[in-house]
C-alpha cells in the first residue's frame, strides 16, 4: 500500500499550545519604505545559462598557467571548476579537485559523478576510498599533500594536469593552514593549480608569491558583484523590520534606538523568542532563514519555541524526501529532535550532532522543505547550504578559544548565504538586537573587506619526516625560503608574519631535527633510519609517540577492541569532563592503557624537556571506545559519558584515522596493521557511518 505524508501548508495551525503572552512579544509590522524592497521578492525568471565574464577568463587563464578565482558565495566558482576539469578530461588529462571538509568533498564526488560519469570519477577522504585511479579525484588537502609526499619519496612525477584547491582562504587557518601552503609548494610546476574563494583579501600578494615559486603566471580573477543582492535589516523587539541603512548610515530610528542604549553591546534582556521572529519572517515572505547563534546548546533549546505546521496538501514531496534520508541512517528514525523537523519545519545544526544528521538537515532544506534551522558559525564555511534570509544575534565568534569580534572574512562567510542563485532575486541580513550584538560593528562590517592571508606554516615531526625521505636538510631549506612566510616576511617585516616573532622556520627545524636524531629516527648522516622510513608513513598528530608504542611493542596484539581503545587518547586534544568513573574500568582496559603510559612516561619528559609539547592522555576517551567496539549500544554510552552524538563521532572518526595510519606499515609490522584493519572495522558502523 502507499504511503501518503504530510503537505506543509502557506497558512499555519499551531497545535504546540502557545501562550498568549509569549503570542504578544511581537506584532509583525514593516516600515512603509521597505514596500517597494520586499515587492522584489520572488524567483527570478528561468533563463538559458549563460557564463558571466568573469568565469570566461578564469576557463581562458587556467589553460595557460594557475588560476586565483575570488568571488562571492553562490557566484558559480563549481561552475568554473567544472568546466576547467572538462577541458583537461577530454585531452585525456588528469584532474584532482581538493576541499577541505569531507561533506564538501562528498557531495562534488556525487556532483561530479553525474556529470562526467561515476566511472570516471574517485574519491579519497581517509574515511572513503573509491575508483582511486580514476582521472578524475575528489579529496581533502591532506589526502593530495600526502599523495605529493610519496611522489617526491618515490621520485616520481605528479600524475595529475590540474589541480583545484577549492576553499582557497583556508591557506590563513591556523590548524590547517600549512597543508595548503605545503601542496603549493611541492606541486610540480607543470601541473596548473586553480584557486577558488570568496574572501581573500590579500588576492594580489598570494598570486605574486605563487609566480614567484612556481615561475609561471598566476592570473587574478575577480568579481565583486553578488549573483544576489544582498540587503540588511533590523528586527526590533516590538516586531517590525526595518532598513538597516539609510544612505549609508543606520537607519533613522535605529540610530535613535542605539542612542537610547537599547542597542548597545552588553544590554541584558529576555532570549529571543524564535518562533515569534519566525512568525515575523514568514508575514514577510523572509523564509527560509539560518539563525546563527553562539553555541550548541542555543540551537538546541531554539527549536522549544518554535510551532508546528503540519496542514495537509497534496503533491509535496516533504514525507518521501524524508523518508529517504532515514533510510540511508535509520538510526535518526529516533533522533530526539526529527519531531521538530517534522511538524515545525525546523532543525539545529552543529557540530555537537552526528555527521547523519547535518547531512539530512542540509538535504532538506536544500530541498525547500525547511522554514529555518539554528546552527553555530560553522555551516557558514564550505557547504553549499543558502537560505532567503541569514539571521545574526551575534556580533562576535568564537576563535577556538575565546569570543573576539567578527572579522570581515568571518562575516562574508556567514552572509554568502542569503540568497539563493535562481531562487532569489534578492537575499537578506536580518541583524537582531541584544547582549552581544554591536551595531555600529555591523555597519562596519558591511563595507569591511575580508582580511590579508598570513602564512600559518609551521615545523612538526610529520612533515619533518616526510620531507627526509626525499630531501636533504639543504633541500628542506630551500624549500622554506620558497614559503609564504619568508615571502611575507621578507616584503613585510616581521610584524606581518604570523608565527611568532623570533621564531624561525629553519632553525626550528634543527631543533626538531636534533631530536630526531637523538631518539633514532635520523642518523648522523641526516637520513631517515630504518625506524624513521617506517615512522613517516604515520601522518598523524602524534607520530612519534605512536612509533614508540610500536618498537617498545606497548600496544595489544591480539584484541582489536583494546588497540582501538589505547588508541583513542593519542587523538583527542581537548578538555572536556565526562562523567565516566575511571575507578570502574574494566581490568583489561586499566592493564593496556598503563602499559601504554608507562612506555611514554620516559619520551614525553624527553620531549618536554627539548620544548615540545606533549597532550595528556585523557582515559575517559579509552572507555567510551572501548564500550563501542564491544557493542555497546550507542545512546548508552552518550548517556553514560555525557557527551554530545557529534563528539562522540568525531572520536571514532578520528580514531579510526589513526588505525588507517596504523595499517598503512602492514610490510614492517604484519601483526599490529591486520589488528588495526580489525579495529578500524569494528568501530565505523552506524550511527558514525551512513550511506
Amino acid at each position: 500500500m502507499q504511503q501518503h505524508y504530510p503537505r506543509r501548508s502557506t497558512t499555519r495551525r499551531h497545535h504546540r499550545p502557545v501562550k498568549k503572552a509569549e503570542a504578544l512579544r511581537m506584532s509583525p509590522e514593516a516600515e512603509p519604505v521597505l514596500k517597494n524592497v520586499f515587492a522584489r521578492i520572488g524567483k527570478p525568471k528561468s533563463a538559458p545559462f549563460t557564463p558571466d565574464a568573469f568565469q570566461i577568463k578564469a576557463l581562458q587563464a587556467i589553460q595557460e598557467g594557475d588560476c586565483l578565482v575570488v568571488a562571492p558565495t553562490g557566484s558559480g566558482k563549481t561552475w568554473i571548476a567544472q568546466e576547467a576539469i572538462r577541458s583537461f578530461f577530454s585531452k585525456g588529462g588528469r584532474c584532482w579537485y581538493a576541499s577541505p571538509l569531507k561533506a564538501l568533498t562528498n557531495a562534488k564526488w556525487v556532483e561530479f559523478g553525474c556529470f562526467f560519469g561515476e566511472s570516471q570519477v574517485g574519491i579519497l577522504t581517509g574515511d572513503t576510498k573509491e575508483n582511486a585511479d580514476a582521472p578524475i579525484i575528489v579529496g581533502t588537502t591532506e589526502i593530495l599533500r600526502n599523495q605529493l609526499y610519496d611522489v617526491m619519496h618515490r621520485g616520481e612525477n605528479m600524475d595529475c594536469d590540474l589541480v583545484i584547491l577549492d576553499e582557497a582562504h583556508f591557506l590563513g587557518d591556523p590548524d590547517r593552514g600549512v597543508v595548503w601552503e605545503e601542496i603549493l609548494i611541492y606541486l610540480p610546476a607543470r601541473v596548473n593549480v586553480l584557486l577558488l574563494s570568496a574572501t581573500i583579501g590579500n588576492a594580489d600578494e598570494i598570486a605574486r608569491w605563487l609566480t614567484s615559486i612556481r615561475e609561471k603566471p598566476c592570473t587574478i580573477v575577480r568579481e565583486e558583484k553578488r549573483p544576489v543582492p544582498l540587503y540588511p535589516l533590523f528586527l526590533h523587539p516590538s516586531g517590525r523590520v526595518m532598513p538597516f541603512l539609510e544612505k549609508q548610515k543606520l537607519y533613522g530610528r535605529l540610530a535613535q534606538f542605539v542612542e537610547e542604549g537599547s542597542g548597545q553591546r552588553g544590554r541584558r534582556g529576555a532570549q529571543p523568542h524564535f518562533g515569534d521572529i519566525i512568525k515575523v519572517l514568514e508575514r514577510f515572505h523572509l523564509l527560509p532563514a539560518i539563525f546563527f547563534l553562539k553555541s550548541r546548546s542555543e540551537c538546541d533549546t531554539a527549536l522549544k519555541t518554535c510551532m508546528d505546521d503540519t496542514d495537509p496538501m497534496e503533491n509535496d514531496t516533504f514525507g518521501y524526501d524524508l523518508e529517504e534520508q532515514l533510510s540511508r541512517s535509520p538510526y535518526l528514525r529516533n533522533h530526539k529532535q526529527l519531531h521538530d523537523l517534522e511538524t515545525a519545519r525546523v532543525a539545529a545544526h552543529h557540530g555537537g550532532q552526528l555527521p547523519a544528521w547535518k547531512f539530512l538537515v542540509e538535504t532538506m532544506m536544500k530541498k525547500g522543505h525547511l522554514d529555518a534551522i539554528f546552527a553555530t558559525s560553522t555551516v557558514a564555511a564550505g557547504v553549499n547550504f543558502p537560505a532567503r534570509t541569514i539571521v545574526m544575534f551575534n556580533s562576535d565568534l568564537f576563535n577556538g578559544h575565546e569570543f573576539s569580534p567578527l572579522r570581515g572574512t568571518e562575516f562574508h562567510q556567514m552572509t554568502g548565504r542569503a540568497g539563493r542563485r535562481g531562487q532569489d532575486q534578492i537575499g537578506f541580513l536580518m541583524v537582531i538586537p541584544g547582549r552581544f550584538m554591536d551595531i555600529p560593528h555591523v555597519k562596519k562590517l558591511l563595507s569591511q573587506e575580508p582580511e590579508d592571508i598570513l602564512s600559518q606554516i609551521k615545523n612538526d615531526f610529520s612533515m619533518i619526516l616526510n620531507l627526509l625521505l626525499s630531501q636533504t636538510p639543504a633541500n628542506i631549506r630551500d624549500i622554506f625560503e620558497k614559503s609564504l612566510a619568508s615571502y611575507q616576511l621578507n616584503r613585510r617585516g616581521k610584524q606581518a608574519s604570523s608565527r611568532k616573532e623570533g621564531v624561525n622556520l629553519w632553525a626550528d627545524f634543527l631543533i626538531h631535527l636534533n631530536f630526531l636524531k637523538v631518539e633514532g629516527f635520523v642518523d648522523e648522516q641526516e637520513r631517515l633510519t630504518e625506524t624513521g622510513i617506517w615512522a613517516s608513513k604515520l601522518r598523524l598528530d602524534q607520530p612519534l609517540l605512536i612509533a614508540e608504542c610500536l618498537r617498545q611493542d606497548a600496544f595489544p596484539r591480539q584484541d582489536e577492541r583494546l588497540l582501538a581503545a589505547v588508541v583513542a587518547p593519542f587523538v583527542y586534544d581537548g578538555d572536556q569532563e565526562t562523567r565516566i568513573d575511571l575507578k570502574k574500568m574494566p581490568k583489561r582496559l586499566v592493564q593496556a592503557c598503563q602499559r601504554v603510559a608507562k612506555t611514554l612516561k620516559p619520551l614525553s619528559r624527553r620531549m618536554e624537556a627539548a620544548g615540545f609539547a606533549v597532550n595528556s592522555l585523557s582515559l575517559w576517551t579509552s572507555v567510551v571506545i572501548y564500550e563501542w567496539v564491544k557493542g555497546r549500544d550507542w545512546d548508552e554510552i552518550i548517556r553514560m559519558a555525557g557527551i554530545a552524538d557529534g563528539d562522540m563521532a568525531m572520536l571514532v572518526l578520528r580514531t579510526a584515522d589513526n588505525l588507517r595510519q596504523i595499517m598503512s606499515l602492514k610490510e614492517t609490522h604484519p601483526e599490529i596493521a591486520a589488528l588495526a584493519l580489525k579495529a578500524r572495522e569494528a568501530i565505523l558502523r552506524e550511527p558514525v557511518v551512513f550511506e
